[in-house]
């Protein structure tokens, strides 16, 4: 068992040494800006976030559309309500008319017969 050799202090900063040129050659093996191949990923990013936004406004688009379509129908129902009450008023108010003038018909009767 005496394979384990401890390293030396040379053998550590050796070491040290290579993994910072490992380090370097990896970031300097990177394709630089005008490659045309991060140009292609590059653009193909740019078309997504065209498309997302495109499709962001179209949902908006359908969004602020169906809203103004509910204010519409809520409008509508609110007129139809108001209209079903003016009509129901004046009906009421006809039906009214109609009992003072029976009402003032039988008056009218009953002094008649007491003269």
């Amino acid at each position: 068992m005496s394979g384990f050799k401890e390293p030396s202090f040379a053998d550590r900063q050796k070491a040290a040494q290579q993994a910072r040129q490992d380090t370097l050659n990896k970031f300097r093996a990177r394709p630089s800006p005008d490659d045309p191949a991060v140009k292609q990923r590059q653009a193909e990013r740019e078309a997504q976030a065209a498309a997302r936004a495109r499709a962001r406004e179209a949902r908006e688009a359908e969004k602020a559309e169906r809203k103004r379509r509910e204010a519409e129908a809520a409008a509508a129902e609110a007129a139809r309500i108001a209209r079903e009450k003016e009509e129901a008023a004046a009906r009421e108010l006809a039906l009214e008319a109609e009992r003072k003038a029976a009402r003032d018909a039988r008056y009218a009767a009953r002094k008649n017969r007491k003269k």
